[in-house]
């Protein structure tokens, strides 16, 4: 089982910082009316996630947003450099693809990890319960590119994983946010989203969890799409 702190993708599986960390925002979407248009769909296209989730050197050994996706932790701990770069393009192929993208007026600025349940590591995680036996999707990272933060894009993405979701056939989506009460989150840890970004999508909290990041509990949040 890959271990519950997972690995940043800006940040190699030593712990090294790459580049700067990528924070989940927590705006309001007011800024549509300032002639930003953001479309999101399937992350389909490789060099797409390549630019959100890919490190700059080649050769770099980060995460590529697999440690959580990966039901093995031996493939995870095994896939190092390119070879995971390669893997998430194998999973860009398939149907459903591993996430969507976030594009603002052509150029793609945010990725989000949204996919069912049963094909992540968080099918057997111990420290995040099942609270009943509904075939359920996750939707578990989240990222915005750099100049692009602060400026709601993280809620689009939240919503475009929530309707993806929805016209694959779920059931019902939940995610694993943190419980920070507003308080100052560590941006490398932020990827998981908050409670409020959560909320505004129209989640709500249906249990705890076992599992703490940057000092903050997580908490389980679902959106019942029947």
């Amino acid at each position: 089982m890959p271990p519950d702190l997972a690995p940043d993708e800006r940040f190699d599986l030593l712990g090294r910082n790459l580049e700067p960390p990528i924070a989940v925002d927590d705006v309001d979407d007011c800024w549509e009316s300032l002639g930003m248009a953001i479309v999101v769909g399937p992350a389909t296209l490789f060099e797409d996630v390549k630019a959100v989730l890919g490190p700059q050197r080649p050769d770099a050994n980060v995460c590529w947003c697999l440690s959580y996706r990966l039901t093995s932790s031996r493939e995870n701990r095994e896939l190092v450099g390119p070879a995971r770069g390669e893997r998430v393009r194998q999973l860009v192929q398939q149907a459903p693809p591993p996430g969507v993208l976030a594009y603002e007026n052509g150029d793609v600025v945010g990725w989000a990890a949204v996919h069912p349940r049963a094909d992540t590591s968080f099918a057997r995680n111990r420290k995040i319960p099942h609270v009943d036996d509904l075939d359920v999707w996750s939707v578990w990272c989240i990222r915005v590119r750099p100049g692009h933060r602060k400026t709601g894009i993280s809620h689009h993405l939240l919503a475009g994983a929530v309707a993806f979701a929805r016209d694959n056939g779920a059931v019902a989506i939940e995610g694993y946010p943190l419980d920070n009460n507003t308080a100052r989150i560590d941006t490398t840890m932020a990827y998981v989203g908050t409670v409020a970004l959560f909320e505004k999508a129209g989640f709500t909290k249906v249990a705890d969890t076992d599992s703490v990041l940057d000092g903050f509990p997580r908490v389980l949040m679902r959106l019942d799409l029947r």
